[in-house]
């Protein structure tokens, strides 16, 4: 019996994408020829190597179900795309069954051996980690690399979350809420699940990594309280520094030249999710181990700025195959 999902609305596969660590997806057509001609390719892998809650095989109709393939970027078929803790790591265009068996095979690998979820801890929900925006093609999200123990963070005001808060995996509660209100504990106590600045405006950051990193781009959120009489800012300027032993201090970093300098405008922040994104210059950032953010000044002129989270995206240390983002035909 085929264990393969057959989407049948947006809602279903969003779902399947928070139920299942990796979800290996088909975006067919019935009219398509190599569609057919890989299909039974596609099935006997989702036969092999479907694991609950682990690996899914899924199979969506771009004919039945549009928002989906338009949501992903679909224009050719076939296409399989390969999501991670709902982030795409990989997208495979055309009938090409060696390069579909070795990238699933590869990653059902993955996904037998990672017994950690994230931050060098494991887990006790199973949940993917929330993401607010789109990954560039190639890249992944690497955040689960931070290691948490050496986070460091100056000038946060003390009732506010902290470092870690950053880094959280879960969606920021001011999402759901849509007023900036926290979570709430197993105390019943409301607690601020985001970052605020202390005395002025400037955030300084260190953030540590377990491996080294190609870092391409940083995703920053930021939803200030609506019904705050003085919200807090939006990140505006911010210096990155990578390399460094430990955090800066605010002077320090003024002495010292940034390894980027990026100025965001009202335009770069997506106003449904709260998120920037804070593309690098790539060949700056090959071998990093830590990340230095420097939070200068925030947009406007109140006092204090406010980040829910931080997401990194990019490469790990492990060399890259290059072949893997060509187009490929549609036989081979």
């Amino acid at each position: 019996m085929s264990k393969t999902v057959h989407i049948g609305s947006k809602s279903q596969f969003d779902s399947l994408l928070q139920s299942s660590k990796i979800v290996v997806t088909d975006f067919y057509a019935d009219w398509c020829g190599p569609c057919k001609q890989i299909a039974p390719v596609y099935e006997q892998l989702s036969a092999q190597l479907s694991r609950s809650n682990k690996i899914t095989f899924a199979r969506v109709d771009t004919e039945q179900q549009r928002e989906v393939a338009q949501q992903y970027g679909v224009t050719a078929l076939p296409t399989f795309i390969i999501f991670k803790n709902t982030e795409i790591v990989e997208s495979i265009k055309g009938a090409d069954p060696r390069k579909l068996q070795a990238v699933v095979k590869k990653l059902s690998a993955e996904a037998d051996s990672d017994g950690a979820n994230g931050f060098g801890e494991t887990s006790s929900s199973g949940s993917a980690s929330w993401t607010a925006a789109s990954l560039p093609k190639g890249y992944s999200d690497v955040t689960d690399q931070v290691d948490v123990r050496g986070l460091d963070l100056l000038n946060s005001d003390s009732e506010c979350g902290t470092a870690r808060t950053l880094f959280d995996k879960t969606k920021p509660s001011s999402l759901d809420s849509g007023k900036g209100k926290g979570k709430r504990p197993s105390n019943g106590e409301e607690e601020k699940d985001w970052v605020e600045s202390d005395t002025d405006e400037q955030l300084m950051l260190y953030v540590p990594f377990m491996s080294t990193l190609k870092v391409h781009t940083l995703h920053i959120t930021s939803l200030p309280a609506k019904d705050d009489d003085e919200p807090p800012m939006r990140p505006k300027t911010i210096q990155i520094y990578s390399n460094r032993a430990h955090v800066l201090g605010f002077d320090e970093a003024e002495d010292l030249t940034a390894t980027q300098t990026i100025t965001l405008n009202p335009r770069d922040w997506n106003e449904k999710t709260g998120t920037a994104k804070v593309e690098l210059r790539f060949v700056k950032f090959q071998n990093v181990t830590s990340l230095v953010v420097f939070i200068v000044n925030g947009e406007g002129n109140g006092e204090k700025v406010r980040i829910d989270r931080i997401r990194i995206v990019g490469e790990t240390g492990e060399k890259r195959d290059k072949g893997k983002l060509e187009k490929v035909g549609e036989h081979d």
